[in-house]
């Protein structure tokens, strides 16, 4: 079982401000997810072949094509925009 100071370490490392009963619920409660972690560890998994999905499912992409915008459909989204110059949209900086 986790000591006192084996949780209060976990907690710091997740930024967690535990009282002296959350630390002793939590004792138990990591303790328990180890064991069983512990576990798994026993299982023999030497012919099992790694994999990192198992769905058999793949990504449907598409080939990137630069499109020229109509230039009506342009103009039109310019001049509803709120502010613009030129042919540039201004927005509100994301960062400051």
């Amino acid at each position: 079982m986790l000591n006192i100071d084996e949780v209060k370490k976990i907690a710091n490392l997740a930024r967690l401000h535990l009282t002296d009963e959350e630390v002793e619920l939590y004792r138990g409660q990591l303790s328990s997810i180890l064991d069983y972690v512990g576990q798994l560890k026993e299982v023999d998994t030497s012919n099992v072949e790694p994999t990192s999905q198992v769905t058999g499912l793949t990504d449907v992409t598409r080939e990137d094509r630069v499109e020229l915008a109509n230039v009506d459909e342009h103009q039109r989204i310019l001049n509803q925009f709120p502010q613009h110059e030129g042919n540039l949209l201004k927005v509100k900086a994301v960062f400051e």
